[in-house]
This record gives structure tokens, C-alpha cells and sequence, in this order.
């Protein structure tokens, strides 16, 4: 471990029990001395003590459903600062500081990030995200991640929250620090989280990821599921493929679907069901997509042909590759798509029928935009997300994640999806089913807010909905009374490789929110 880590430790120390620092440093030493060196040159940036902490929580595997580890790192966090710390029954940490000096009359304030993170990584990236922390670096005004998601949704909004927790020169109200788990693949923490818990008037959500925008409301989601068992069948062809698309740009489902991007998963299926026109093929194997909440960036395809086809499917791949380009040159210029042999021929395959039902499915599957915001302009206000095709060894599944502000659009969107693939005779299943966030445009944090930007900024914040999900919809059917706003630092690519945070903008955030918390009533 190098000496200047070490010497950082040393001086956490004198803040934070021995608890918490061993199992910082421990996290530390298990990163590779290059990371190490990237992460320091985060740690400098200002306002460092927002930056430090966020290099310490990017330091900790977080993935969605697995959180046990950032779960504890925050707990033994807020325990070190002897802060009244608790954890409830699924994960959600919720811990408790009072007012400065001087501001014991103010009203409590809520603040509230998620601690879950989506992992993603370039197919060429070697990385394990359940034993590694994130590899950051800085270019120019932009702190990346090297060839992963980075983190900065929601790490920044947690890492601002540490920052005004472990604060001594910060004045501040009464603050509840909630933490929710599992925020990025179905808010289950928000929806698990109990009433009358929290005494705050007033909740600030720091997820908002463009530092101009004041978020009031947002859609409400739900996953929907195709999935289904099938007997292998024998092939009689000798020669095998594997077709892969990649490179992508994908990104949130929610914030970048109506930005026209790729889809993996349904471009792959028009180049198999054109291929498949001329030229018999089986399929092994669909590989493609990762998480609900990002839109499909790669997959894989196995197939198995007759020697005769060989030139045929090249040739037709290549003309394909050239329409997707032409097609997608804007807004997914590093696409490729290839055909390589497979040295051993898969024996079983796809039942030729079921294989066809299937790429139709998928091919007259909803994706995208579905309807756009009469009352708001350019807010979408219906789509679906195409986002995990897997059919292997006996087993497919389909993954969607339907997005409305409008529940019965919601529906009607999810039931048009089912229909769709139960003619495939799938089981169609729903889950991780949340509110919609309604906006309130007349609430005081609304105007406190929108003045001081103007004050200090010289023009007006945009106030909007937004598409993506938020937890402050499901956190306020226990807490109606409850105004709420969401707001951050610019954020670019989240829920893709390519996430990016703006250090100027984390800078601007932060001096907003502090002053945001000095005027407070």
C-alpha cells in the first residue's frame, strides 16, 4: 500500500472509529496500485471533502440487490460520527443530526440519495464490479470512469450528504439523512420504507442530473417479464456463427429513451429475421442487453447454418452493417456488428418454430417512445425499455421496463407487451411496480429555490418533470405533507460506461446547496 494512502488513513483516524477505517483500508488495499493513483487525483478536486468521500463510497462494490457491503460502510459511518444511525429491515440507512448553533428553530430537512449503483462495462473492459471499486480519472472539467459506469448516480448525492453529516464549519437545520437501497432496478428500498420515521417538512432528493434543472415529478414504472421453458432440438447443420453487435451508446432508459439510440436487441432481431429470409438458420443461443433501467448496448447471437450458406450469411451481415450505420451514424457512431466462426458447432438448438415466434415477438415488441407529454412539451410521458434478451439451455426470458406519468397509459402499454408475448405461450409476470411523483409547482421549496438560482445565477432554473423514475413519489404516499424537490450536478451517460460527472458543475451544485440549506425557513 502506498505511503500517501496510508498517511490518509491515518488522519481519517482522528475522525471516524477504527471500525470504519480498517474497512476503508482494507477496501483500498484490494485495488490495484493504478486505480489507487487515479482515485488520489479525485481526492483533490474541490471542495474536497465532497470528493474525498466520494473516492471512500466508489471504493465499495454497490450493485443493485447487493448492497450489504455500502449498506454497513455507511451505517459504521454515521456510528463513527456518533450520530443516531439506523438501519431498517430491507437496507434503508436513515441517520439523524442535529441543527448548528443558532438554527435549532428551523424546520427539519429531509435528504435523501440512493446508495445502489448501475454496473455496466465495455465488452472489451476487464473488471469485476462485485470485487473492484470503481477506476476514476480526471480529463479536463470531467471525472470519468475507466471503461465502467462511474458511479456519480447516485454517488454524488450520497457523498454531498456524508459531506454535511461529518461537517463541523457548516450551517445547517436538523437534517435526516436517508439512504434507500435497490433504487436503480425497482426502488424496492423507497417502496419497503416505513411512515412515520421521518419528521422533515421539507425533502431534498440530490438525484437530478443537469445542474439547471429544479425536478417537481416523475414517471412511475414496471417491469414486465416473458419467460418460458423449451426442449432442445438436434441440428443438422455443421457450420456455426456468432453474430455480435456492439459499441452501442445506449444510457438511462428513462432520461435518454427518446434520444433515438439503438436498441440492441431489436436491431439484432431485424438482421436475424432478414438473414432468415433467404437462409435456414438454428440459434443456440441470445445473449443480449444487462439491466432493465439501461438501454441494450451489446449481444451476442449463436447460430448454426449449412456449409452452403457460409458466403451468404457474411455477405448479408455486411449489407446490414451498412443500413445500421447509415441508419444510426448520429446517435450511435462507434456501432459494429460482426460475424466470426464458432470453432465447435453447438449440438442443440432452438425449435425452428419457437425461434420464429420469438424474433417476432421481440421484433413487434413496443420500444422507445410510446407517447409523448400533451400538457408538457418535449416531456415523454410513455415508452418502454427492451433492455435483456437471454435464451440459453432450455430457458428465455424478456425483460421490459415500462415507464408513464400516467398510470392508465402504464397499463395500457403493459398489457399491449403481454399480449405480444403470450403468443409465444411465455408467462408474462410484473414486478417492482411504483408511483408516478406529481408535480407541484406552487410548493415554497419550489419558489425558495427557483429565486435563489435566479439570484445568484442570472436566469431562471428549468422546472420540470422528467421521465426517469424517482423515489419522491413513493416516499410521499407515506409523507403527503411532505414538499419535495430534486436537483445535482450534470451528469452525462449514467447508466453506461461513458457516465461522466462536470467538476465545474459539482462545484456550482454545491454551493447551491448550501445555500439552499442557509435560507431554509
Amino acid at each position: 500500500m502506498r505511503r500517501d494512502v496510508q498517511n490518509h488513513f491515518a488522519s481519517l483516524s482522528l475522525n471516524r472509529n477504527a471500525k470504519y477505517c480498517f474497512a476503508i483500508q482494507i477496501r483500498a488495499e484490494q485495488c490495484c496500485a493504478a486505480s489507487e493513483r487515479m482515485n488520489e487525483a479525485i481526492r483533490q478536486l474541490e471542495p474536497t471533502a465532497l470528493w474525498q468521500h466520494f473516492a471512500d463510497l466508489n471504493a465499495v462494490p454497490r450493485p443493485s440487490k447487493k448492497e450489504e457491503r455500502v449498506i454497513q460502510f455507511i451505517k459504521s459511518f454515521g456510528e463513527a460520527l456518533n450520530l443516531p444511525t439506523s438501519v431498517d429491515e430491507v437496507g434503508n440507512v436513515l441517520i439523524k443530526k442535529p441543527a448548528t448553533k443558532g438554527l435549532e428553530n428551523k424546520a427539519t430537512v429531509v435528504m435523501q440519495s440512493h446508495l445502489d449503483m448501475v454496473h455496466q462495462k465495455n465488452n472489451d473492459t476487464d473488471f469485476d464490479f462485485n470485487t473492484q471499486g470503481i477506476e476514476m480519472y480526471v480529463d479536463g472539467d470531467w471525472v470519468r470512469a475507466k471503461g465502467t459506469t462511474l458511479g456519480a448516480d447516485n454517488g454524488l448525492g450520497v457523498a454531498s450528504i456524508m459531506t454535511l453529516l461529518s461537517a463541523t464549519d457548516i450551517p445547517h437545520p436538523a437534517i435526516e439523512a436517508l439512504f434507500t437501497i435497490d433504487e436503480e432496478t425497482g426502488m424496492t428500498g423507497a417502496l419497503a420504507f416505513k411512515g412515520g420515521l421521518l419528521t422533515g417538512t421539507t425533502m431534498l432528493n440530490l438525484d437530478t442530473e443537469e445542474d439547471n434543472e429544479l425536478t417537481i415529478g416523475c414517471a412511475g414504472g414496471i417491469d414486465v417479464t416473458a419467460s418460458g421453458e423449451y426442449k432442445s432440438v438436434p441440428t443438422k447443420h455443421t457450420v456455426a456463427f456468432r453474430l455480435t453487435l456492439k459499441g452501442l451508446t445506449g444510457g438511462h432508459s428513462g432520461v435518454d429513451i427518446h434520444k433515438g439510440r439503438g436498441n440492441a436487441n431489436k436491431l439484432i432481431t431485424r438482421c436475424i429475421l432478414t438473414l432468415a429470409q433467404n437462409t435456414q438458420i438454428d440459434i443456440a443461443s441470445i445473449d443480449g442487453g444487462s439491466l432493465r433501467n439501461a438501454i441494450p448496448r451489446e449481444i451476442n447471437v449463436d447460430f448454426v447454418v449449412a456449409q452452403k450458406n457460409i458466403e451468404q450469411v457474411k455477405s448479408v451481415v455486411k449489407r446490414f452493417q451498412n443500413v445500421l450505420k447509415a441508419d444510426h451514424q448520429e446517435s450511435d457512431p462507434n456501432m459494429s456488428l460482426t460475424v466470426e466462426s464458432l470453432d465447435t458447432v453447438p449440438k442443440d438448438v432452438l425449435p425452428r418454430l419457437l425461434q420464429t415466434k420469438i424474433l417476432k415477438a421481440i421484433s413487434s415488441c413496443p420500444n422507445g417512445v410510446y407517447r409523448m407529454s400533451p400538457d408538457i412539451e418535449g416531456l415523454v410521458q410513455t415508452s418502454n425499455n427492451l433492455s435483456r434478451v437471454l435464451v440459453k439451455d432450455g430457458v428465455y426470458s424478456i425483460q421490459c421496463l415500462t415507464r408513464s406519468s400516467v398510470d392508465a397509459e402504464k397499463t395500457e402499454l403493459q398489457m399491449a407487451i403481454t399480449a405480444i408475448f403470450e403468443t409465444l405461450g411465455a408467462k408474462v409476470s410484473y414486478g417492482g411496480n411504483y408511483p408516478g411523483w406529481t408535480p407541484k409547482p406552487s410548493s415554497p421549496i419550489v419558489k425558495l429555490m427557483s429565486d435563489l438560482y435566479v439570484e445568484r445565477y442570472g436566469e431562471a432554473p428549468i422546472v420540470s418533470a422528467c421521465h426517469a423514475g424517482l423515489e419522491c413519489g413513493i416516499l410521499g404516499t407515506h409523507y403527503p405533507e411532505m414538499q419535495m424537490i430534486s436537483f445535482g450536478p450534470t451528469i452525462h451517460g449514467a447508466h453506461s460506461p461513458d457516465e461522466c460527472v462536470k467538476i465545474s458543475s459539482v462545484q456550482k451544485y454545491w454551493g447551491y446547496l448550501l445555500e439552499t440549506l442557509a435560507r431554509l425557513p
